[in-house]
């Protein structure tokens, strides 16, 4: 049994595209709520929490719902069709309010495309596991999140050569590249890959999976202690990663001078450095255990945020922290899902895969109203600080961990080092 990797690089377009929405979200929506309509850090600091919040609610509705309905076109497709056509008339809207310094505008269209992205975001995820044979799920995750790389690096390049100079400059050709990039993705998506068909063949390659009986069982103390400190030190290096990424384009626009959309080149640094370090870091974990990788990897994000804070204005050395930034994020993502879901018994591993989004996410809806307030209140500089203050705290809650960390054994495909969740 081999995988598909032309079908499975179809179905990561509507990722690739979800990722290209998210990378320009969090560089530009805090720019123009500042610098276009004034708004204080910690008002926008609560705007920027509003997506992590209605995900905690649209996610696992629309993921259960989509789960249930039965069209001609499949399960998922009617909501990734229906999604992204909508999210494209509500973005294309947000240039319009920007230009015409229109704030209700701005804010209603802004909640509208977070609701429709979130109306097909789990169905867009749902997707590939619904048409990939289970023994190949982890080499299609792979490509998957390659794909979602892919439209990271995407909307970064847009920012850097679509954002003009100037205290205003004109997002319209920005969004629209988003926009356009949304649309094509998912028509290629819709025309090529009959979901339908696809998924009435998958009961007979499943035949010949024993997959065991799914069995539940309570965790012993101790287990139970271990499985607290990961999901808290998971929320704690989420509250510092998340700050710096959703506040960077402030920081390096108004502390370090930055123009032109130039901040984007050290977030594009950080994403290849973070793509190109899978493998290494597969080598590394199957040495050394997941927990080391991880504790290695919050030690470097610390060690680049206390460099940081140094800086007064921007230098090309920064670079060089941003690309060990990249390959500690990755380090630590490799291995933090793994560890939660090694704790479970096996019938309840999307009870625990869920513990893990409950925590990381609800850290992504609190980072941005903290580190706001610290931001307007105490000054701009406080960010790289803050970030090191909590990777520090990350760093000692995963030294109490004691349990998840089964050394993962070699890839047999060079692939399967880029499993990671997104």
């Amino acid at each position: 049994m081999k995988l598909n990797y032309r079908r499975t690089t179809l179905i990561g377009l509507a990722f690739l595209s979800v990722c290209a929405f998210w990378q320009m979200y969090d560089n530009i929506i805090p720019l123009i709520l500042k610098d276009t309509f004034g708004l204080g850090e910690t008002v926008t600091g609560v705007i920027m929490a509003m997506d992590n919040i209605l995900a905690l609610f649209l996610l696992p509705f629309f993921g259960s719902l989509s789960d249930k309905i039965d069209t001609r076109i499949g399960k998922r497709m009617p909501f990734i069709l229906i999604g992204t056509a909508l999210a494209f008339v509500f973005l294309m809207l947000l240039p319009f309010a920007d230009r015409s310094r229109n704030l209700l505008l701005f804010i209603g269209a802004l909640f509208f495309v977070l609701i429709c992205m979130g109306l097909y975001r789990s169905p867009a995820v749902a997707l590939m596991p619904d048409l990939t044979p289970k023994p190949l799920r982890s080499q299609a995750n792979a490509v998957i999140n390659l794909m979602g790389a892919v439209g990271g690096v995407y909307a970064l390049i847009m920012i850097r050569f679509l954002v003009g100079a100037g205290p205003s400059p004109d997002y319209f050709p920005l969004f629209l590249s988003i926009g356009l990039l949304m649309l094509v993705c998912v028509a290629v998506l819709f025309f090529t890959i009959p979901e339908k068909k696809l998924r009435a063949d998958m009961p007979l390659e499943d035949e010949t999976i024993d997959e065991g009986p799914a069995t539940t069982a309570e965790l012993p103390r101790e287990v139970k202690r271990s499985l607290f400190f990961i999901l808290l030190s998971i929320a704690l290096w989420f509250i510092a990663y998340n700050a710096v990424t959703t506040a960077f384009s402030r920081y390096a626009t108004h502390v370090w001078g930055m123009e032109h959309g130039g901040y984007a080149n050290c977030l594009m640094v950080a994403t290849v450095a973070a793509i190109i370090s899978y493998i290494p870091i597969g080598a590394i974990s199957s040495r050394v255990g997941r927990k080391k990788t991880i504790l290695i990897g919050v030690a470097l994000l610390a060690f680049c945020y206390l460099c940081a804070s140094f800086y007064n204005s921007f230098h090309f050395t920064m670079n060089f922290f941003f690309a060990i930034i990249g390959f500690a994020w990755a380090a630590i993502n490799v291995n933090s899902l793994p560890m939660v879901v090694e704790i479970a018994a096996s019938g309840d591993v999307g009870k625990y895969t869920g513990y893990y989004y409950t925590f990381s996410m609800a850290a992504q809806v609190i980072t941005p109203i903290l580190s706001g307030f610290l931001l307007e209140h105490v000054s701009y500089r406080t960010l790289f600080p803050y970030a090191l203050i909590f990777s520090l705290l990350a760093f000692f809650t995963m030294t109490m961990v004691k349990h998840g960390d089964s050394k993962p054994e070699k890839k047999k495909n060079v692939l399967e080092n880029f499993d990671v969740d997104d």
